[in-house]
């Protein structure tokens, strides 16, 4: 009887995929023992968006969990997502970063690099599998499946062709958005099979329900392994539920080698977690159903759903997934997945919430254009080229070539609060986190892994502690309206709704308060020149907007994060007093794991910076005063 190797990506691509990567280590180490006596093939535990999101979001060092849960899980080989040269960041790293990177990874617990480019483009392999493959690591090379007019099954079996002549040990179909059917991942499964000789795995998504019938079919053309979730993180946008196919799969030649009473054992305790920090189970909405259309990813979906939170535009999601297979098509087909999603997102969202497409393009659009991520798979729209570099030259070669060493400028620069060739790594990987958490944890306040259950997100207090405002409020006056903003302002809740004893209050951050008492309508309206007194010491204040007519206001497009200058040790983009032309770049707001350039729309001279370095900035909120001239 044939086994099926079945990898689990609970703690990796499940909760990535639904939970926007939020459970935390200690939320994991409680259960790792009972995981790695299952009998999985392997589990998937780091890589992906996991590394950044430790340190920006949960603030835990993401090689500190590697180790602990290596120093758990003692018979299940480690398993990791690489973006190939990308690692596991949003942009290409030079071949130093990630020859370091790839390197600690093995050495501090990973057994199984899944490496994958998102255009296929092998170039962008070449050096993590050669790498890996030196460091003793177990490579599998992915074959990134998508659906478009310049996509085809000789297209994949030709990179995969290539995976096994590069030496990977296996080859993954890596199906991110569901879009696999039951009856080509049959067909495509059979042809690899038939022209391949490593083994043939099998990734995808629940979305829109596909996923499970392709697993079947794969499993009967003789697919060796599969990807799966524990039932509390599987359906939606994760992956199918390792119960049903074990169940499925009961009747068949195939065996799993995994026990149902386990699985279920251990689903309890993922699901006791769900429950405690309010986190959602997978479900398929009608908007889900849509990825035969948009297809947009599993770990994409949730985390477009973040971000159009933090821009306070959740209503616009329908329009977003509308306008995400324009772009795509405008930029040249590329696969749906890290990083090209981002790129293809990033700018969808801005086309929408900005009402101007391609008026405001991320730097790393605009290196994609110019061919610094790699060939894409179709022509870029001509017009829209034009419109985001102009007459560049567009850049053929392998595009790592391109960039310098990158392992001892970072050292250099963070050896103030380095403590190991690590910490310079994720410094090298992503400078502005990597620097905040390190001057957190030097000043000790960091939330240090334990081996019990801590809340996941900083979103998630804040949440609670609104909902504790909301239970404790109960003969709310206007009186207390300064009071309940104070503590709104300190919790970072945008918005605050109360309904009871005739009264409704609604608070949102930046914009009008409107109370109702007893059928009358109250309202304190924070226009440009009111100034709401909390108590002498403290103000909410909106900036006074410049009555001179040749005074040009910069307003923050975007919620995000203000940087002055394009790296830590780099001059800013400007100073007060810089004389500056249509189109020069003032500051950076980073948003949705991009970097958006934010660019003066007149000729003339700053003439006030409104914003500290590395503070976040809201919708609409004033960043610069330009003089025009």
């Amino acid at each position: 009887m044939k086994k099926i190797k079945i990898t689990d990506t609970t703690l990796r691509d499940a909760h990535q995929s639904l939970w926007a990567t939020r459970m935390s280590t200690s939320d994991m180490l409680p259960i790792v023992e009972r995981l790695d006596s299952l009998g999985y093939y392997s589990l998937e535990t780091w890589g992906g968006a996991t590394f950044d999101v430790c340190m920006r979001y949960l603030n835990e060092d993401p090689w500190e969990r590697l180790r602990l849960l290596k120093k758990y899980a003692k018979k299940t080989p480690l398993q990791m997502l690489l973006r190939g040269q990308s690692l596991v960041g949003y942009q290409h790293y030079p071949d130093d970063v990630v020859e370091s990177f790839v390197a600690k990874s093995v050495e501090n617990g990973i057994d199984i690099i899944r490496i994958f480019d998102a255009l296929n483009d092998l170039r962008n392999m070449e050096k993590s599998i050669e790498v890996a493959k030196r460091e003793g690591a177990h490579v599998q090379g992915a074959v990134v499946y998508t659906v478009s007019p310049v996509h085809s099954m000789e297209h994949y079996l030709e990179v995969a062709t290539q995976l096994q002549e590069m030496g990977v040990d296996s080859i993954c179909i890596k199906d991110m958005a569901g879009l696999l059917t039951p009856y080509k991942a049959e067909e495509l499964v059979k042809l690899f099979k038939e022209k391949l000789d490593v083994p043939i795995h099998l990734h995808s998504h629940y979305v829109g329900g596909l996923a499970f019938g392709a697993y079947l079919k794969g499993i009967e053309a003789g697919a060796d392994g599969i990807d799966t979730a524990s039932v509390p993180l599987a359906f939606g946008s994760s992956q199918p539920p390792v119960e049903t196919l074990v169940r499925a799969l009961a009747e068949s030649n195939v065996e799993t080698g995994l026990d149902l009473h386990e699985l279920f054992e251990v689903a309890n305790y993922f699901e006791e977690i769900r429950k405690m920090h309010g986190f959602q189970r997978g479900v398929t909405r009608i908007t889900d159903m849509w990825v035969f259309e948009h297809q947009v990813p599993g770990g994409m979906i949730s985390n477009l759903v973040n971000q159009l939170k933090e821009q306070n535009a959740t209503d616009k999601i329908e329009e977003v997934l509308k306008e995400i297979p324009k772009v795509r098509e405008d930029l040249g087909y590329p696969p749906l997945v890290t990083p090209t999603s981002q790129i293809v997102g990033t700018q969808a969202v801005l086309n929408v919430l900005i009402g101007e497409r391609y008026k405001l393009i991320p730097g790393e659009v605009k290196a994609y254009v110019r061919g610094a991520y790699g060939k894409p798979p179709g022509e870029i729209n001509e017009e829209i080229r034009k419109k985001i570099i102009g007459d560049e030259e567009i850049y053929e070669g392998r595009p790592a070539d391109l960039l310098e060493p990158g392992m001892e400028k970072a050292r250099e620069e963070i050896k103030d609060l380095a403590q190991s060739e690590e910490d310079v790594i994720s410094y090298a990987l992503f400078p502005q986190v990597a620097r905040k958490f390190f001057e957190e944890r030097k000043n000790k306040k960091i939330t240090y892994t334990q081996e019990k259950s801590i809340a996941a997100t900083r979103e998630h207090v804040a949440e609670d502690e609104a909902a504790d405002l909301e239970q404790e409020v109960d003969n709310v006056k206007i009186s207390d309206i300064k009071e309940l903003l104070k503590v709104l302002n300190e919790t970072g809740t945008t918005e605050f709704n109360y309904e009871g004893d005739g009264m409704r209050l609604v608070v949102r951050r930046g914009k009008m308060i409107v109370a109702e008492e007893q059928g009358e309508a109250l309202k304190i309206d924070q226009n440009p020149q009111t100034v709401l007194e909390v108590d002498e010491d403290e103000k909410i204040e909106k900036e006074v907007v410049a009555e001179d007519e040749d005074i040009v206001v910069v307003e923050a497009p975007m919620v995000g994060t203000f940087y002055r200058a394009p790296a830590p040790d780099a001059d800013p983009f400007v100073e007060v007093g810089s004389k500056v032309k249509k189109g020069q770049t003032l500051c950076i707001i980073e948003a949705m794991k991009l970097f958006n350039e934010i660019e003066t729309e007149v000729d003339g001279e700053v003439v006030e910076i409104l914003v500290e370095n590395e503070a976040p900035v809201e919708y609409g909120q004033p960043l610069f005063k330009i003089k025009k001239g």
